[in-house]
């Protein structure tokens, strides 16, 4: 093999290292915002019942979610690699969105534990907020009473903005970072 070709094939190698050491980062981020935003439900002391501070709470985390996506939009817009930057904004924005509401029924559920058909633990009240998220119906656990009816109604409502609007300015975003930078093509080096 001559010189060039060995120069060539050394250069394949080094991109294809980038690539993969920028996807595997990506990824790992990704990985780490789920696993760190779920420990953290599971971990922080929810004792304070379901009060008028709980729906506080619920609306502030819910404006901070608002931030964070439109920060996330941003940083879309300007990323190397915009479609790996969106499967990070969505892999912390979602997650959040889940935890806030999965929070509330917990903490309602053990305020008035009537409230759904069956008692709900964190993990009952994440799988519940991701049916609602989801659209599949109630199975097993359903709301029963009006203030539970009235906070799955909100999540209901709020899942059709996250799944709607966020997704589509998310993706718009993406549009326009890859017209940044200068192609509306996936290249290689933004192969999601």
């Amino acid at each position: 093999m001559d010189r060039e070709a060995s120069e060539r094939q050394d250069g394949v190698g080094r991109t294809t290292r980038l690539r993969t050491r920028v996807l595997m980062g990506h990824l790992l981020r990704s990985a780490a915002s789920v696993v760190l935003l779920t420990g953290l439900y599971y971990l922080i002391p929810l004792d304070s019942g379901f009060t008028v501070s709980t729906v506080t709470l619920l609306t502030l985390g819910l404006v901070l979610f608002g931030g964070l996506v439109t920060w996330q939009t941003a940083a879309i817009t300007r990323a190397p690699y915009p479609r790996l930057r969106a499967l990070e904004a969505l892999a912390t924005a979602v997650p959040l969105f889940l935890v806030l509401f999965s929070a509330s029924y917990f903490l309602l559920a053990q305020e008035v534990p009537q409230s759904f058909t069956e008692s709900l633990n964190r993990t009952d009240a994440l799988y519940f907020t991701v049916t609602v998220f989801a659209t599949v119906g109630f199975g097993d656990i359903a709301p029963t009473t009006e203030t539970a009816r009235a906070l799955t109604t909100a999540q209901m409502i709020a899942d059709l903005f996250v799944v709607g609007v966020i997704a589509k300015v998310l993706f718009g975003a993406v549009r326009i970072g890859m017209r940044r930078r200068g192609t509306d093509d996936p290249g290689p080096d933004d192969a999601l």
